[in-house]
């Protein structure tokens, strides 16, 4: 069991001093950081700033209850917070506001995200985790607000769980489940509905869990009066405080921003609560400032009057601090005892701007050699060039008089100095074209690696194992075949874990989770609250922590609740951290063909276009889907796996081998062959191509039929065109909209895999109509492909070829 800052301060006045005196050093540093950030940005040499000026004393205070193995889930403005707890240093806050690709110099995300987003390296660099409780860690931060609160909730579940749940490795996630959860959130963002949901999630689940606000009585220019129902955040709340004896609520608590004592009892008490007695909090902090407004994009003068800047001014939160060190004296054995003068922390001061300062330089200083180098290596190949085009001198005039020079410059000139040379051959040009092959490789790792594992365990490297029938194998309903499956799945990997609405007491609402709740379980196999942004959130934060999640989205339809989350966290989160941390959740719903406008729904395109960094997986059956669930429990890539809605009765035949089968990703299978046409499609449609290529083959036409399987990844082997080369003609064949998924698969095949050259007819797709699906059976039939339609018009492509064999059919 961890002790609690309150169980450790029996302690020296000169320690007490000591730890005073190194709390107003370290928020004289973050300030002068904010400072001098925002000056390097005014001046041209970065972007973009926004800093944590003003919040220096609250996140101080934060950071002494902060323990190793706990986690952070937070937003842009915690520099105070994260140079306190060992996750970032003057250089690589500097390192950031530059984009300094370097993870050496900056790990927080090599300079993939904006300055002030901050995160800890979980992952070693082959991808495997790192000992959590050895070090405190950050999740990666997003700048969306409100959006890293659902992740907060699982970070928070994750250490309950780790109480009754122990498994091969599970000592490198948890100490017997004590660590906290930190969130923390601007005032404003409390308007969103992820704040609201997250809490109370967390108050309804108990976890241990503190949300700071901070609380400036902004949302950038817009006054917290008009952000909300009531002003003041902590009354608004008053409704989720815990009433004694009752397992629900959370613990709030209200502190000023500039009162250091009481910021000291209220994390104190906080983390007293959370860590022994498992129990949300939320930490008010009031009447911070913001000295240099929201962010370098604007002024707060526009928006502030005379009297709120004034304010501002007195009660700066290192302004009153420093107040309480030269004020504060106490007798000790008959001799007064003070922190310290005037010119001691006038000395302190001082030493912060140079401490800042010498960072700056260092920080600015590496990330200009890397330019430099750059500039050393590619100008003198493109300065050889120029006697072979007379333009290539005055595209280095041009060159040489950028003030500023930026990687993009030097790719500009060399990429010009190859056009403008194209057609010719030479020594030269052979060596800048080399170079420019060996540089752009490296920049291309730098700004477009780890969208997806790049690791051993990555979901492309699982070999498949293929299900084994016997004489002795039964025919059962699909959903028999998954909910089997699950069953040696939890068996299987005692991290694995699944919930979701209804999935728990019954089983699922289709009866897929069956007996697995009495089996296995109430934490393992978890009912939830109606609220799909946190259930994906616990999943994210789950995954963070070593757990193997399945996230259960009741129905595709509602996925939508979940695409912020899953397009802005999960499906970036390899991406930016350039590997330094992984979520591998998985998604499990149910869609396509059923009935009715919200439980029939196909959102595949936004899925696909909004989520890239996530696998998507559309099983034709439930032997698939659960092959699926085998392959990616051995993976450390996050997947949305979509059953079929319309499967769960359909008899199919179960594998002996449940638990161990796989089936591969980015794989397509040929489910009839055929010499005439290529009819690709993917979950429940399938059914009714296969159907469809039935009546074709009485027609004279011979189809062959493609189930994607996978759509991302997609085809990764090239099949389809092999098929298109041996047919001549492809059909894309979706339930999702016209241009839609189908858009997607035809420029996967057409433009990548280049089967255009095999075409003897235009392709085409067949789609459902743009609206959602009509209720009932007849709802199906003319919202979406029927068999029908898809006989009729792929008929008309071999009309239109030879009308004598293939007369029209209207």
């Amino acid at each position: 069991m961890q002790t609690t800052y309150i169980e450790t301060q029996q302690i020296s006045f000169q320690d007490f001093k000591n730890q005073i005196l190194e709390d107003y050093r370290l928020g004289r540093i973050s300030r002068e950081m904010s400072y001098l950030g925002r000056r390097e940005v005014l001046t041209g040499k970065a972007k973009f700033g926004i800093f944590g000026d003003g919040k220096e004393l609250p996140q101080l205070a934060m950071a002494k209850v902060f323990r190793n193995g706990d986690f952070r889930s937070g937003y842009y403005r915690d520099q105070t917070f994260a140079l306190a707890v060992d996750a970032l240093t003057v250089e690589s806050f500097f390192a950031q506001l530059y984009a300094d690709t370097s993870v050496e110099r900056e790990p927080a995300s090599a300079g993939r995200q904006m300055n002030g987003h901050f995160a800890t390296r979980s992952l070693n660099e082959d991808g495997s985790w790192k000992d959590l409780t050895a070090q405190k860690n950050i999740s990666s931060d997003i700048s969306p607000t409100a959006g890293q609160m659902p992740r907060l909730l699982g970070l928070a579940q994750a250490s309950k769980i780790y109480k009754s749940v122990k498994f091969d490795g599970s000592e490198k996630f948890s100490n017997e489940g004590n660590e906290i959860a930190f969130g923390t959130i601007g005032d404003a963002s409390t308007a969103e509905g992820h704040f609201w949901e997250t809490l109370n999630a967390a108050c309804a689940l108990q976890v241990p869990m503190i949300v700071s606000i901070w609380d400036d009585g902004y949302g950038i220019s817009v006054p917290t009066k008009n952000q909300r129902a009531k002003a003041d955040i902590a009354e608004m709340l008053s409704g989720f405080q815990r009433k004694e004896g009752e397992n629900q609520g959370c613990e709030i608590i209200q502190v000023k921003a500039w009162d250091y004592p009481a910021l000291l009892d209220a994390y104190a008490r906080a983390e007293q609560f959370a860590r022994v007695e498992s129990v949300p909090v939320v930490v008010h902090v009031i009447e911070v400032t913001q000295p240099q407004g929201h962010s370098t994009s604007g002024s707060h003068e526009r928006y502030k009057n005379e009297e709120r800047l004034s304010w501002e001014s007195q009660f700066d939160g290192l302004v009153k601090f420093r107040e309480w060190v030269l004020n504060y004296s106490i007798e000790i054995e008959g001799k007064e005892e003070i922190i310290a003068s005037v010119e001691e922390l006038d000395a302190i001061d001082d030493e912060a701007k140079k401490i800042v300062k010498a960072g700056q330089k260092n920080a600015w200083e590496n990330y200009q050699k890397t330019i430099t180098d750059l500039i050393q290596s590619v100008l003198p190949l493109v300065e050889n060039l120029k006697g072979q085009n007379t333009e290539i001198e005055n595209y280095i005039a041009q060159f040489n008089k950028l003030v500023s020079k930026a990687k993009k410059d030097i790719f500009h000139l060399t990429r010009k100095a190859l056009l403008a040379t194209r057609g010719t051959s030479s020594t030269e040009r052979t060596q800048l074209m080399q170079k420019y092959s060996e540089v752009f490789e490296v920049e291309k790792d730098n700004y477009s690696s780890h969208l997806y594992s790049q690791s051993q365990w990555k979901a492309e490297n699982v070999k498949e194992i293929k299900p084994v029938y016997s004489d002795s194998s039964e025919d059962v309903d699909g959903r028999v075949v998954v909910r089997n499956n699950f069953d040696k799945i939890f068996e299987k990997y005692p991290e694995t874990l699944v919930f979701g609405e209804d999935a728990g007491n019954i089983g699922d609402v289709n009866q897929g989770l069956e007996g697995m709740q009495e089996k296995y379980g109430e934490v393992r196999v978890a009912d939830t609250g109606i609220r799909e942004a946190t259930i994906l959130g616990q999943g994210i934060g789950m995954a963070m922590r070593g757990l193997r999640p399945i996230a259960e989205i009741q129905y595709l339809d509602y996925i939508l609740y979940c695409l912020q989350g899953m397009s802005d966290d999960l499906a970036t989160v390899q991406y930016r951290t350039k590997g330094g941390q992984k979520a591998p959740v998985i998604i499990r719903t149910r869609g396509h063909r059923l009935e009715g406008v919200w439980h029939s729904g196909s959102p595949m395109a936004g899925i696909l276009n909004l989520s890239k960094g996530i696998l998507v997986l559309v099983p034709r059956n439930l032997t698939k889907a659960a092959g699926f669930y085998n392959t990616m429990l051995q993976s450390d890539d996050p997947a949305v796996i979509v059953e079929c809605l319309n499967g769960y009765r359909l008899k199919e035949k179960q594998p002996d081998n449940l638990g161990d089968f796989t089936v591969p990703v980015g794989k397509i299978e040929v489910t009839k062959e055929g010499k005439d046409v290529t009819l690709v499609t993917y979950g429940s449609t399938w059914r009714i191509v296969m159907d469809a290529a039935d009546e074709l083959e009485k027609l004279g036409i011979s189809a062959e039929v493609i189930d994607v399987q996978s759509l991302i990844p997609f085809d990764l082997t090239n099949e389809i065109a092999e098929s298109v080369k041996r047919t001549n003609r492809l059909v894309v064949i979706d339930e999702d909209v016209e241009g839609g998924t189908s858009a997607f698969i035809l420029q996967q095949i057409l433009e990548k895999q280049k089967a255009f050259r095999y075409l003897d007819s235009d392709p085409l797709t067949i789609a459902a109509n743009d609206h959602r699906p009509a209720y009932a059976s007849d709802g199906d039939y003319f919202s979406k492909p029927s068999s029908d339609d898809m006989v009729e018009k792929i008929y008309a492509m071999f009309n239109e070829t030879n009308p004598q064999k293939y007369p029209a059919i209207f």
